[in-house]
């Protein structure tokens, strides 16, 4: 156990005021505490502030990032927009927030968590957690499991499960969802050898076949109803459909077991 953690704490403008005050009641040494410049959550480029802080945070054991309602959009979208690029465990400092928003964070790669008012030694403890969870599994040790138990890991990010997950439920998400996605999606390519052009392609083209297959889905293969719905005229659906060749034909025969027992 090393006798003394840095971890950073990524603080934005809305909670200034809340952290302050955190910050001067907290009095432990052990667990270095090292606040970095509040980033304003108004501007649209702050999304990317995280990720553009990868490299400054690599010198910490961990970054404390306080999450509140007013600022939960723009935590899960920077979280999203650093997937692939920060390799410092996230932990969020949260205040009023529910079950549902605490599984969103950790499904876009939020290591773990703690809730304030914050106990600085739990904090420590949580973080050193962390810290040997990931020696071992980098050497191949067998107690991952029980970290995972404690809380998921960093390197659980929204690779390709979310994107089967989010393309099987897409006319259910939010904006939100759908933009921290897009967000992960494009991070992912830029740090690729793929052009702008064939990545913004590779993107449109899931979209667009995900959308028409939950469409037709949801209408049980009427191809008239899922164009309406889509608010797109019928022929431009139906171009949509022979360009990802998408037959509507097992959307009609999926569902007509369930029209029978209706009946």
């Amino acid at each position: 156990m090393r006798e003394y953690l840095d971890c950073a704490i990524f603080s934005t403008t809305c909670c200034d005021q809340w952290m302050d005050h955190w910050l001067k009641a907290y009095a432990g040494n052990r667990l270095q505490l090292h606040r970095l410049e509040a980033t304003d959550t108004g501007t649209p480029a702050s999304v990317g502030a995280l990720a553009a802080a990868s490299m400054r945070l690599r010198r910490f054991d961990a970054c404390l990032l306080p999450v509140a309602e007013h600022n939960l959009a723009w935590a899960r979208t920077a979280l999203a927009a650093s997937t692939g690029i920060l390799h410092t465990p996230v932990l969020a400092l949260v205040r009023n927030l529910k079950a549902g928003a605490l599984n969103d964070l950790c499904a876009l790669g939020l290591a773990d968590f703690v809730r304030d008012p914050l106990c600085p030694e739990e904090l420590r403890a949580r973080i050193e957690r962390l810290i040997c969870g990931r020696r071992y599994h980098a050497a191949g040790g067998a107690v991952r499991a029980t970290v995972d138990e404690f809380a998921p890991t960093y390197q659980t990010t929204p690779g390709t499960e979310s994107q089967e997950a989010i393309c099987a439920t897409i006319l259910d998400r939010s904006g939100h969802e759908l933009e921290a996605f897009a967000v992960a999606s494009a991070s992912r390519c830029a740090t690729s050898k793929e052009s702008f052009r064939a990545a913004k392609s590779k993107v449109i083209e899931r979209f667009e076949r995900a959308y028409i297959t939950a469409a037709l889905g949801r209408h049980s293969g009427n191809i008239a109803m899922a164009a309406r719905a889509a608010q797109k005229h019928r022929r431009a659906f139906w171009a949509l459909m022979r360009k990802h060749d998408i037959d509507a034909a097992p959307f009609r025969s999926e569902a007509t077991p369930n029209l029978a027992r209706d009946g």
